[in-house]
């Protein structure tokens, strides 16, 4: 099992948090900066395999400040030499998909293939609504579940990876779908230009565009693909059809061994010949300390952010790895026992708690937890 870190971008500890506005002081956002670029220093020597982050926007409060995911993984990349940067994800609603496939495709240049991504939804009203690339759609929560609005977006969703994985695995592609038309059905150039016709594909003589491309190909010849933090057995059956790995994180046994045999069998139903322990990646969050006492007390402020940021938009506690080594061992070795995981995501409390505290439970973690596993 390799284990890699996830971050919200969170700028402040909490009673900077609670003093209001933190996302528009700069002292705070200079100061994530730094502990972010010493953070994955860190992680990349001390063995992570990667290292995640978010889509969001507008977030004034300053607690998930992740803002443009091209801007953040380059950030990671020049602080990194082995470990692969996970943008999860470009928010369909919010972006064309050629456009997205394009900046993968870049990106993936940019970092010699130390690069995976993930497609997600968007779930946070305020900013897809000032954000979003077509009228018609909205974030979805628990709030509009199975409602229209809920179905529009699904099905936006869909077309958007369709769009996304085709452009990043072929030459050239035309899509007409229900939200877009790729290249404008009847589009003519308004000019000459032989190169098009000579060098080129999809344009004829005339002009008319029959076909697009992004340039450049991805540097690898497939890039990691994953589904956002799910908990859903639609969205995990959705991913197998492109063998795309949703991140479960969910100490649920039972429920991890449902969805990774319905996962398994949805792929085999698409032509997937799949590995052990591709079916989807687990994790959970993670404060490893000298004692589970120790480790429990430094939750009480990941709770806290927990209560107050994430509950409203109806996300569940996520599973927690919470404790001493012994006590970690002990629930990756029952989740191990039940599913088989290759890559588990820890998230870990970035900028709640101070910067020794954090790389002191990310090395205990690395030392004592890591290589049990791995």
């Amino acid at each position: 099992m390799d284990f890699g870190l996830f971050m919200y971008c969170t700028v402040g500890r909490r009673h900077e948090l609670e003093r209001g506005m933190a996302g528009q002081n700069n002292v705070y956002y200079q100061r994530m900066l730094d502990e972010i670029a010493a953070y994955a220093s860190f992680a990349d020597d001390a063995g992570y395999f990667g290292y995640g982050h978010p889509e969001h926007h507008l977030q004034i409060e300053g607690f998930e400040i992740s803002n443009d995911p091209c801007l953040m993984a380059m950030y990671l990349g020049q602080h990194t030499q082995r470990m692969k940067v996970i943008t999860c994800g470009f928010v369909s609603t919010a972006n064309n998909p050629l456009q997205t496939a394009e900046k993968i495709a870049t990106l993936d240049h940019m970092l010699k293939g130390r690069f995976g991504v993930g497609l997600v939804r968007g779930y946070q009203a305020r900013w897809v609504e000032n954000y979003k690339v077509r009228p018609e759609l909205n974030a979805v929560g628990p709030w509009n579940a199975k409602s229209e609005a809920d179905d529009i977006n699904r099905e936006y969703f869909a077309e958007f990876v369709d769009v996304v994985v085709k452009a990043l695995r072929e030459d050239t592609l035309q899509h007409r779908g229900k939200f877009w038309n790729f290249p404008p059905e009847g589009f003519v150039n308004p000019h000459e230009h032989e190169v098009y016709v000579k060098y080129g594909q999809g344009v004829a003589p005339d002009m008319a565009i029959s076909e697009v491309g992004v340039a450049p190909r991805p540097y690898q010849d497939t890039i990691p693909l994953y589904g956002g933090f799910s908990q859903s057995l639609t969205t995990a059956k959705f991913w197998a059809r492109y063998k795309g790995r949703p991140i479960i994180l969910s100490d649920n046994t039972e429920f991890l061994e449902l969805l990774w045999s319905e996962w398994t069998e949805e792929a085999k139903a698409h032509g997937h010949d799949v590995a052990p322990g591709d079916q989807a990646c687990w994790g959970g969050v993670m404060i490893c300390a000298d004692t589970d006492a120790e480790a429990e007390k430094q939750f009480e402020d990941w709770a806290w952010f927990w209560k107050n940021w994430a509950t409203p938009f109806g996300q569940g506690m996520p599973g927690l790895l919470v404790g001493s080594p012994d006590t970690l061992n002990r629930k990756i070795e029952e989740v191990s026992r039940a599913v088989p995981v290759n890559e588990a995501f820890l998230l870990f409390p970035q900028g709640l708690h101070d910067q020794n505290q954090v790389q002191d439970s990310l090395g205990l973690f690395a030392e004592k937890v890591m290589p049990n596993h791995q």
